[in-house]
């Protein structure tokens, strides 16, 4: 079934009737990073504030033809200073998103999980892609291929807990984990098939809650259900996963990188496990992709508000 764009559409469109979130944009420098968060304004996602060099937007907004009129400009004289400042916003209740701009993402990341001043939490930071697959009927999501280069058994807990609320925050109705290895039996020597293991009966203790495990599970028979009955493999997440959890960042990135360059998947990235979401944008990233990743954050912001009320009750 050739979904295309159509399940980003609809997560944008999930979105209408909320408030536009805050959301400081660290050092929108370039075209793209600036062009998108307007854009993302115009659609009533967010309300951008945009921390960088005053006259370098400005110069950059007169050469795109791009409107600043009514968007607030907190001037910085550099990269690290925006980081820095748009980390100060969020801290400050000024901001409810932090969304990349064109600085480097080490740049950004390295003020959000700074000690004492910056955005981190008791869970791990993590990122999620989410990917509209021309061949699925539904979203994927796919952790950790950017943050965490070789995470441990303790490290992936969070890793699937932040990958759970996302799913559930986007609209997800059933969570389905995968959680990938190059088989689907548990082997000694392939540690990615123990903690696979391990995972699902963390699952099954209630130390991960939200959805439902399964692995370790090969990618073939994780998403294709014809192959999971030739392997006969008999679970609720076998051939059905709409969340792929990765062994390490290498594969995921390739992973991920395979979907949008060999199968023209659209992907859209968010950081979870900090304070606030944060929209963390490629430079190659199409307009529609900076759309949908600005929407997956205000929902997965609206979905922890909504959860913070029913606590309160």
């Amino acid at each position: 079934m050739n979904a295309g764009p159509r399940n980003f559409q609809q997560l944008i469109a999930a979105c209408e009737g909320l408030t536009p979130a805050p959301t400081a944009v660290a050092h929108p420098c370039d075209a793209p990073s600036l062009a998108g968060a307007l854009e993302a304004a115009r659609a009533g996602l967010i309300q951008p504030i945009l921390v960088g060099p005053e006259a370098r937007i400005r110069a950059m907004a007169g050469a795109e033809g791009l409107d600043l009129a009514d968007t607030e400009i907190v001037s910085t004289p550099h990269s690290h200073a925006s980081a820095d400042e748009s980390v100060r916003l969020v801290r400050e209740g000024r901001a409810a998103l932090l969304m990349k701009g064109s600085l480097h993402t080490d740049e950004l990341m390295a003020a959000v999980v700074r000690h004492g001043d910056g955005l981190r939490t008791a869970r791990r930071i993590s990122h999620c892609f989410i990917m509209d697959v021309p061949t699925l009927d539904h979203l994927i999501v796919i952790s950790d291929a950017a943050i965490n280069i070789a995470p441990s058994l303790g490290e992936k807990v969070d890793i699937v807990q932040n990958a759970i609320e996302l799913a559930r925050a986007i609209g997800m109705p059933e969570v389905r984990v995968a959680i990938l290895s190059a088989m689907e039996t548990v082997n000694p020597k392939v540690p990615s098939t123990i903690e696979a293991a391990a995972l699902c009966k963390m699952a099954d203790r209630g130390q991960i809650t939200g959805a439902i495990l399964d692995g370790p599970l090969a990618l073939d028979n994780a998403i294709n259900l014809q192959a999971a009955r030739i392997k006969h493999i008999d679970s609720s997440v076998a051939g059905r996963a709409n969340v792929l959890i990765v062994p390490d960042l290498e594969s995921g990135n390739m992973l991920a990188k395979s979907l949008s360059f060999m199968a023209d998947a659209e992907a859209a990235g968010v950081v979870l496990g900090a304070r606030v979401p944060v929209v963390l944008t490629s430079r190659a990233d199409t307009g529609s992709a900076r759309m949908v990743s600005c929407a997956a954050a205000v929902l997965l912001a609206e979905a922890r508000r909504a959860e913070a009320a029913r606590a309160v009750r």
